[in-house]
């Protein structure tokens, strides 16, 4: 079996690239680094069944060969955090629609199975919860940047599910709610990181609004295994999945247990939305996932709880900084 990740220089990707090997099948991946980091893929790079390609997946001709040479795909390659997507609009379409569409055409060739990354922005401005997989999906105005991420994802989605419908690719849609774990930066908005990050340097942590919307936090590891699972699973062709976690926390809450674990001093400051992001940004209260389809198929259940991740992310960075 070889699997193909796209964008499997990224946080996910290599968590997803080690797991695979770890169940004795092939690796590649393709990465452009634009947001992933060879630092991720280091202590892979001479695993005999791994190997790599540095460049965009918007080169034809690369991506064609090692699509050739998969039997599953999964696709990661997407633009990433929200400070990305607010401050690059052009780039977040596309590097998800362009990159997208390229995959599932190069793949419906030889029938490939492939899992597409969704996100659980595509939920938008719903407040019904917890959200289901067929629930409505409400969007903000187009003239709202953050909204034009979740669009792009939708269209992805759609992509995905035509091909099967229409061409008989084999597609998995997997909607990621808030995945978190060592490897994951700060550096496009990521809450997490961020936190430990300027809680361990003793600099205030910076709660974007009031702090009163509500996440749910994944592990990487929980993530990474139900991929795995639903990429061998039948069952999971055409189909639609959450995967997240049900525990809810609200930010402000995380920014103190956060410095709590890390026994940090750093004053906990809020900064307005539109001094974050930009006049006119907009946040969901919450956003909780149902994830009873996942358990019904693979037993999908989340194993590790918000402290348990918030001690891997910051031993990552303490040892990072040794």
């Amino acid at each position: 079996m070889h699997y193909l990740i796209t964008g499997g220089a990224g946080f996910i990707g290599s968590h997803l690239a080690e797991a695979l090997l770890a169940r004795g099948v092939d690796v590649a991946i393709i990465d452009d680094l634009s947001t992933g980091s060879i630092l991720n893929i280091e202590h892979l790079k001479s695993h005999p069944r791994f190997s790599y390609v540095l460049d965009t997946m918007m080169n034809r001709a690369v991506l064609t060969e090692i699509v050739d040479r998969a039997d599953v795909i999964v696709h990661l390659a997407a633009a990433v955090g929200v400070r990305l997507i607010v401050e690059s609009p052009v780039r977040t379409i596309e590097t998800n629609i362009r990159g997208t569409e390229l995959v599932l055409e190069l793949a419906s060739k030889k029938k490939k199975k492939v899992v597409i990354a969704s996100t659980s922005e595509v939920y938008g401005k719903a407040s019904k919860v917890p959200f289901c997989e067929n629930d409505d999906l409400v969007m903000g105005a187009t003239d709202k940047g953050r909204w034009s991420y979740a669009c792009s994802k939708m269209i992805d989605e759609f992509l995905a599910l035509a091909y099967w419908k229409e061409k008989r690719v084999p597609t998995v849609v997997v909607r990621l709610f808030n995945t978190v774990g060592p490897r994951q930066t700060g550096q496009y908005g990521m809450v997490v990181p961020r936190f430990v990050g300027q809680a361990l340097r003793g600099e205030p942590i910076t709660v974007y609004g009031d702090g009163s919307q509500r996440r749910c936090f994944t592990w990487v590891g929980d993530v990474v295994q139900a991929l795995v699972a639903l990429s061998e699973h039948p069952g999971a062709i055409g189909e639609i999945f959450n995967l997240g976690n049900t525990e809810e926390v609200a930010i402000l809450e995380l920014a103190e247990r956060t410095k709590g674990l890390t026994g940090s001093a750093s004053p906990i400051v809020f900064v307005p939305y539109e001094k974050a992001y930009a006049a006119g940004f907009e946040d969901m209260p919450r956003r909780v996932p149902s994830i009873e389809k996942a358990h019904r198929l693979i037993g999908y259940r989340p194993t590790l709880g918000l402290d348990g991740i918030l001690k891997s992310v910051i031993g990552h960075f303490e040892q990072r900084s040794a």
